[in-house]
């Protein structure tokens, strides 16, 4: 069985092993000891409410219970652009005319902005290669909604999700070496780096101050624009199932797009039922997401659940997982 659980300090090394497995571009795992410690930490302290709600960061493992393996890992930040700005590149549409020709052009341009301050974000989303079939990322990815949905006041009204934008098979990033690098005069990797580690006021004082015009970009980094990473499809997918959509704004370093919902429509968060758990010898009915109803001891498993009324009847195998008892509360999502 396959559970997803708050991680904890002594899971720094399989952080930072899949943190080594992302890749470049993945921003948010950073290969950074003290940054993953610090993150671990902070984690710990949000799900036992030691941090004040807008600026927890959860942080969920996925454990393979049978093998004792960490396979993934996903997170929750309850407030984006508080303590430090976050910037994006909205992209917009700059309309000119003239009447003596009468002629009139739109042009598509990136305008630096910090809109999402306040905002929720979901991310940190990563699996190990092999590992990623049977479902095991779609209870990831939901175990996220199942937390928000427990304690909504937690979380903002809107909540967006950054995913990783394009890169040629050589691994280079076009609309990094294209633009993003003319600016910040680092390498891809030490800028990343930097702003996943720091407080991100390198990014303040040489981010672009007006309008980027799309038409004056090289093909190659203007096609890339808002473009999803070939390993982030998928995840775009789940997101856009759930009721994400594209919000207009993109990444400054490597253009892949910010895709937002409100809260409350999320489809998980919506249609997760609160109910009352029985404990049943075996485990019948249909399969269901099923999550644990207490913010700091919270779970998450994909198991059969019998929906009696207010009561969902579970096998003792999900309830040891899910380490709930009879008559406790879960949250089942059919």
């Amino acid at each position: 069985m396959l559970v997803v659980r708050p991680a904890l300090p002594d899971d720094f090394d399989s952080l930072m092993e899949l943190a080594v497995l992302s890749g470049r571009g993945f921003t948010s795992l950073p290969e950074d000891e003290q940054t993953l410690r610090a993150r671990l930490a902070l984690s710990q302290a949000s799900f036992h409410s030691e941090v004040a709600a807008p600026e927890a960061w959860y942080t969920l493992m996925l454990e393979d219970l049978e093998a004792g393996d960490v396979i993934g890992v996903a997170g929750v930040k309850a407030g984006v652009g508080l303590k430090r700005p976050h910037f994006s590149f909205r992209v917009v549409t700059l309309a000119q005319s003239s009447p003596t020709l009468d002629k009139r052009f739109d042009h598509r341009a990136l305008v630096l902005v910090n809109e999402c301050a306040g905002w929720s974000e979901v991310g940190s989303l990563f699996l190990k290669p092999e590992r990623r079939k049977g479902g095991a990322g779609r209870l990831l990815a939901q175990s996220r909604y199942m937390l928000i949905g427990l304690e909504p006041q937690r979380f903002a009204d809107t909540v967006l999700a950054e995913l990783r934008g394009w890169f040629d098979e050589d691994g280079s990033c076009p609309f990094w070496d294209h633009v993003a690098s003319k600016f910040f005069r680092l390498e891809f990797d030490e800028a990343d780096r930097m702003s996943a580690s720091t407080d991100g006021q390198f990014i303040l004082d040489l981010a672009p101050r007006h309008p980027i015009y799309a038409e004056l970009l090289p093909a190659a980094a203007s096609e890339t624009i808002g473009r999803v990473h070939r390993e982030g499809e998928a995840a775009r997918a789940m997101l856009e199932a759930e009721g994400f959509r594209f919000s207009g704004l993109i990444d400054i370093f490597d253009a892949g797009p910010t895709v937002a919902a409100r809260r409350d429509d999320i489809k998980t968060v919506r249609e997760a039922r609160r109910l009352r758990v029985r404990v049943g010898e075996d485990a019948y009915g249909e399969e269901a997401l099923i999550s644990s109803g207490v913010v700091a001891r919270f779970r998450a498993v994909r198991a059969p659940v019998l929906v009696d009324g207010e009561a969902a009847i579970i096998g003792r195998d999900a309830a040891q997982a899910l380490g709930v008892k009879d008559g406790e509360m879960v949250r089942v999502k059919a």
